[in-house]
C-alpha cells in the first residue's frame, strides 16, 4: 500500500506567566517544565460500510495552546484519499476532513503524527480576558445552567465557602465534587458528560465529573471551559493508549486561567492539591468546548464532544465500527522528530 502524505506546519505557542496559586508538591516527572514525545493517532474505516454512496471523515487536529506546542502535524492516508484541514467556529478547533466511498475494496488507513512538547500548566500561565472568558458562562446541551436539579448542590457548596470570592467558591465546588462524585465505569448512562446523570448517580467517568464541575461553576458566574484529548503517562517511554481524557479551566478576574482535574483528585486522593491550579505534562489537547459543529459539511447535529473520528453519510452520523490506536513515544525536550516531510 503506498500513502499520500499532508503536512501542517506548527505554531509559535507564546511565553507563559507564573502562577500565583500555591500548588500541591510535584514529583520530579511532574515537575520538568518541558517535555517532548511523539503521538500517533491512528483510524481505519472497514472496506463496506452500509447502503451509502460516501461517507465524510472528520478527525481532531491538536494545536498550539497554552503549554502544547505542536511541533509538526504529518496525515498519512490510503493513496487517492484527499483531505482538508479545518477550523469550526465556535472555539476554534481544528479538524482535518475527507470523502471516501462507502464501498472500497479494502479498509481505508489514516494515521495522524505529532511532534509534541508539552509544559507544566499552572494557574494564571493563560491570563485570558473577561471578554474571551464570558464565551464559556453559557449552557451546553448536557451542561445547564441555573437548573433547579444543582440547587441541593449549591447550598452545601455556599455553606462551605462564606466567601462568596470566585476563587473561595470555585475551591468549594472542586471539593464537593472530588469529594461526592465516585470515579467508576458501571452500567450504562456515564462517559456522556451529563450534568443531570451526575447529580443523580454520582458516579462516571472524567466527563461526568467535569460536567457537573462546569454547570456549578458557571451558575456562580465563574467562566469553566472543557478541554478533551489523551492521557500521556509519565511513567513510562511509551506505549499504547486505551482511551480519552478530559479536564477543565475556570477563569479568575486577577488570577487569569486556573487549571484543575477533578477526576484524577479523586483516583488519586494524595494529588488532590496537584490537580487544583496544576496539570501536569502528561497529555495531549485536542480539543475545547462542547456542542461543536465541523464546518460545512458537517450536516447533521452539533457533537457533544469531539476526540474520536466522526462520520457521516447522506448527512446523518453514521455508527461505524471504525479501529482506532493511540501510541506515543518519549523523546528529548531538545530531539525535533523527525515525521513532517
Amino acid at each position: 500500500m503506498t500513502w499520500r502524505r499532508i503536512v501542517l506546519g506548527a505554531q509559535l505557542v507564546g511565553a507563559l506567566a507564573f502562577s500565583s496559586i500555591a500548588l500541591g508538591a510535584l514529583t520530579s516527572r511532574e515537575a520538568a517544565e518541558t517535555r517532548a514525545f511523539s503521538f500517533e493517532y491512528e483510524v481505519v474505516v472497514p472496506a463496506e460500510v452500509g447502503d451509502a454512496e460516501t461517507l465524510t471523515l472528520f478527525l481532531p487536529i491538536a494545536q498550539d495552546t497554552t503549554g502544547q506546542k505542536i511541533r509538526g502535524v504529518d496525515v498519512e492516508t490510503s493513496e487517492g484519499l484527499r483531505g482538508r484541514f479545518g477550523r469550526e467556529n465556535r472555539h476554534g478547533n481544528r479538524f482535518w476532513v475527507a470523502e471516501l466511498p462507502a464501498r472500497r475494496p479494502s479498509p481505508t488507513r489514516i494515521v495522524v503524527k505529532y511532534d509534541v512538547a508539552r509544559d507544566v500548566v499552572r494557574a494564571g500561565d493563560d491570563a485570558g480576558d473577561a471578554a474571551s472568558a464570558r464565551a464559556f458562562l453559557g449552557a451546553d446541551a448536557r451542561v445547564p445552567v441555573d437548573h433547579p436539579i444543582l440547587e441541593p448542590i449549591l447550598a452545601e457548596v455556599r455553606a462551605a465557602s462564606p466567601d462568596a470570592s470566585p476563587a473561595a467558591r470555585a475551591r468549594a465546588i472542586y471539593d464537593w465534587v472530588v469529594d461526592n462524585v465516585e470515579y467508576k465505569k458501571t452500567g450504562t448512562g456515564w462517559g456522556n458528560g451529563d450534568t443531570f446523570w451526575a447529580c443523580n448517580e454520582r458516579y462516571g467517568n472524567c466527563t461526568d465529573f467535569h460536567s457537573l464541575f462546569i454547570s456549578l461553576a458557571r451558575t456562580e458566574g465563574i467562566p469553566a471551559r472543557f478541554e478533551m484529548g489523551f492521557p500521556v503517562p509519565l511513567d513510562r517511554t511509551g506505549g499504547t493508549i486505551a482511551g480519552y481524557h478530559c479536564w477543565v479551566e475556570f477563569w479568575l478576574p486577577n488570577g487569569g486561567w486556573v487549571p484543575i482535574d477533578a477526576s484524577e483528585a479523586s483516583k488519586h486522593p494524595a494529588k488532590r492539591e496537584l490537580f487544583y491550579g496544576t496539570h501536569p505534562a502528561d497529555r495531549l489537547q485536542l480539543t475545547r468546548g462542547r456542542d461543536l459543529r465541523l464546518g460545512e459539511t458537517h450536516r447533521d447535529r452539533p457533537l457533544n464532544y469531539f476526540v474520536y473520528p466522526y462520520l457521516e453519510a447522506d448527512g446523518r452520523k453514521r455508527d461505524v465500527a471504525v479501529e482506532t490506536r493511540f501510541r506515543y513515544a518519549e523523546a528529548r525536550p531538545d530531539q525535533k522528530i523527525a515525521i513532517a516531510r
